[in-house]
């Protein structure tokens, strides 16, 4: 924990164990068991990767499991996500034939959690793929709760036709957990408001030194020049080998001495990957570049659209001049190795000059937040957790339509030629996540959840 204690304080540091203490003590040796979609990629295994080994390093008995499925199911399961978001995604429906399948995976899932739970655990579903899994925890005998990290701020017919689908999974959950109060539907049982957290000891957010940035990102191929594969050693778990090659589509590797804008996010609609290379455009800031990283759309098995998002951004990169296609580059980046992809992202980040988030919808947005931890000028658009997180002018800049690319322009360009202004807006932005996004504020919150859901407090 001496790593943490260093982040934290001291005084921080002893207030969590003692609320981590108490939620052990509620548990009475009961297990707390998580389940999502994926092990790799995304916000949600993001998110768990950095609890779980916090949460049982301070006492809280914490499991992971993640639910298999067809490719039918999984493709059900991303519709069904995209219209929570509020946009159409692919043309097919969520009518009963998809409601058959997806019931019939999930009570094959429902037979392995059988093998697990016992009786009085507390289980935690993350999102729309295992919420079928809430009521078969219920008949087990445990206490189920159901995470959402997704949403949009203001309904429409596709958050309606999601809900309409989702809603019989999850409205008889013990309790229910939102990442912004906008988030949360007025029938949801027993509601939570819990904004997530990224940890800072992590291979994705620990401190790199300007060499190691470079190194890591010559080694990678992802700037100009070369290095031999190098050993990370993070101040947690076992040290780290970088060595495997990003996928690049440009025309050459940008210098590491040119300004760089950056996004990382999935190759998904959402994103709007697409919207962040016109508005690059735009800007025309001379010898900028602009990169935009995503994980290996082999790698990430509940996300069965990434590769289509890759080749449309492909085929757009490939229709401009040539001198635009210079300035540049689009990367996936391999997924063999968990820990070397967050070491990859954390250097990426570190070297950008502006981070940008243009989410068209977004649960919270934790590539925002660590990119704010490291200090970074962030643009991002003012939709989901991304407006709660950022104080437009004190820890980054918002803008208000996430469409206008003629703002998100003007503020790139601004951004990029106004060093004292990058320079304080980062500053902001590291004090707003010390302060309101590390892990022992969020253990706290799941603390106070842990003892009100296993006892039923009324909150």
């Amino acid at each position: 924990m001496t790593p943490y204690r260093k982040v934290f304080g001291d005084e921080r540091m002893e207030a969590l164990r003692d609320t981590a203490a108490e939620a052990s003590g509620a548990l009475h040796g009961r297990t707390v068991w998580n389940i999502n979609s994926t092990a790799a990629g995304g916000g949600v295994a993001e998110l768990l990767h950095a609890l779980m080994p916090l949460a049982r390093a301070v006492g809280i008995d914490c499991r992971w499991l993640v639910i298999d499925g067809d490719t039918e199911f999984f493709a059900i399961a991303k519709r069904l996500c995209t219209r929570l978001y509020g946009a159409p995604g692919d043309p097919e429906p969520l009518g009963p034939e998809q409601l058959q399948h997806y019931r019939a995976i999930t009570e094959l899932e429902g037979l392995a959690l059988a093998d697990r739970v016992r009786p009085g655990d507390l289980v935690i579903v993350h999102e729309a793929q295992p919420a079928g899994l809430v009521d078969i925890a219920r008949r087990l005998g445990a206490t189920a709760v159901w995470r959402r990290h997704i949403g949009r701020d203001e309904p429409n017919e596709h958050t309606e036709e999601g809900w309409a689908f989702l809603r019989r999974f999850v409205e008889n959950a013990d309790a229910t957990v939102f990442l912004t109060q906008s988030a949360c539907p007025d029938w949801a049982p027993r509601p939570h408001i819990i904004p997530p957290s990224i940890d800072p000891c992590a291979p994705k957010n620990m401190e790199l030194t300007d060499e190691q940035t470079l190194d890591v990102l010559r080694c990678t191929g992802i700037l100009d020049g070369s290095a031999e594969p190098l050993t990370i050693r993070p101040p947690v778990g076992e040290q780290i080998l970088v060595r495997h090659r990003a996928t690049v589509v440009r025309e050459s590797a940008p210098p590491a001495d040119a300004p760089m804008v950056v996004q990382v996010s999935r190759w998904d609609e959402l994103k709007d990957m697409a919207g962040v290379l016109r508005a690059f455009l735009d800007a025309d800031v001379e010898g900028a570049h602009l990169t935009l990283a995503g994980a290996d759309v082999v790698g990430v098995a509940d996300d069965p659209d990434a590769q289509r998002f890759w080749d449309e951004c492909v085929a757009q990169w490939r229709a401009l001049p040539v001198e635009q296609r210079r300035r540049v580059q689009l990367l996936c980046l391999p997924m063999t190795d968990l820990r070397e992809n967050a070491v990859v992202v954390n250097a990426l980040q570190r070297h950008a000059t502006v981070v940008v988030q243009k989410s068209i919808a977004e649960g919270f947005g934790l590539t925002a937040t660590e990119a704010m931890w490291k200090g970074r000028p962030l643009i991002a658009s003012a939709v989901g957790g991304l407006r709660e997180q950022i104080v437009h002018g004190e820890s980054g800049l918002l803008v208000d339509d996430p469409h206008d690319l003629a703002t998100t322009a003007q503020l790139i360009r601004q951004l990029l030629t106004d060093p004292a202004l990058a320079h304080r807006l980062g500053e902001g932005a590291r004090r707003r996540v010390n302060e309101c996004y590390l892990p022992d504020r969020h253990l706290t919150d799941w603390a106070g959840l842990i003892r009100s859901a296993v006892t039923m407090e009324v909150v």
